[in-house]
């Protein structure tokens, strides 16, 4: 016995797939009564933690010779710093390093190079009297911020503040708008925001260098920190 298959048109079949599957999509309304909005809490608090950068450079005809006096440099200035250097309330870290040719309208003139040293910590006294014993570099630059402890308590305290102002601000909509109640439907909380940290100006520390044995003069003043929780809440009448 012969068994013959027939084959669909490939015009045919087609055809049927589109009524198929129209029978079983379900057809969805856009959400109804949403409103988007947004809440900020900002606090200022004192700033805690001091960072100063030493830097020193050396210029010769031989760059070994030049390396070598910069390494000389950066070691006394590291031995100092980790007399004091403490968990947390002072930490030493080494920056920059470099070594580099010069040049003038003749050519190659010899070399040069640059070493630096990073101090910070939530001691900004201890910090600051560094400037006074390290001899073998000068501040180039410093700087005031958070700590990770103080950052940490601003987030937690500003976060909440923040949530409960989107909560009241939700409430207060819906009442506006003529509605029971709310209920969220997402949202997105950004933790605390942190302006860039503030140098203080090359001039005017170096017109008070201090002397040996003595702080570099300070005033960490306050940051002005911000968290905000943003989303979407759906007004219902009950």
């Amino acid at each position: 016995m012969i068994v013959q298959r027939l084959a669909l048109p490939a015009v045919l079949f087609a055809a049927i797939l589109p009524a198929a599957a129209q029978s079983v999509v379900a057809t969805t309304s856009p959400p109804q009564n949403v409103v988007n909005l947004s809440a900020t809490a900002t606090m200022e608090v004192p700033k805690d933690q001091l960072t100063i950068a030493f830097s020193t450079s050396r210029e010769g005809q031989d760059a070994a010779q030049v390396q070598a006096q910069l390494k000389e440099a950066l070691d006394a200035a590291l031995a100092e710093a980790r007399k004091a250097a403490q968990p947390g309330r002072l930490e030493v870290q080494t920056g920059n390093f470099s070594i580099y040719p010069r040049y003038n309208v003749k050519g190659p003139s010899g070399w040069g190079g640059t070493a630096e040293l990073i101090v910070h910590g939530s001691d900004m006294l201890a910090v600051s009297q560094l400037a006074g014993r390290i001899q073998t570099m000068t501040v180039a630059r410093s700087s005031f911020g958070l700590s990770r402890t103080q950052r940490e308590r601003v987030d937690a305290e500003l976060t909440a503040q923040a949530v409960a102002a989107f909560k009241a601000r939700a409430g207060e909509l819906a009442r506006q708008f003529g509605f029971a109640g709310w209920a969220l439907r997402e949202v997105t909380v950004s933790g605390v925001d942190m302006p860039p940290m503030q140098p203080m100006p090359r001039i005017a520390m170096a017109a008070a260098a201090p002397a040996a044995d003595s702080a570099l003069p300070i005033e960490a003043g306050k940051a002005t920190v911000s968290a905000t929780v943003s989303g979407s809440v759906q007004l219902s009448a009950r």
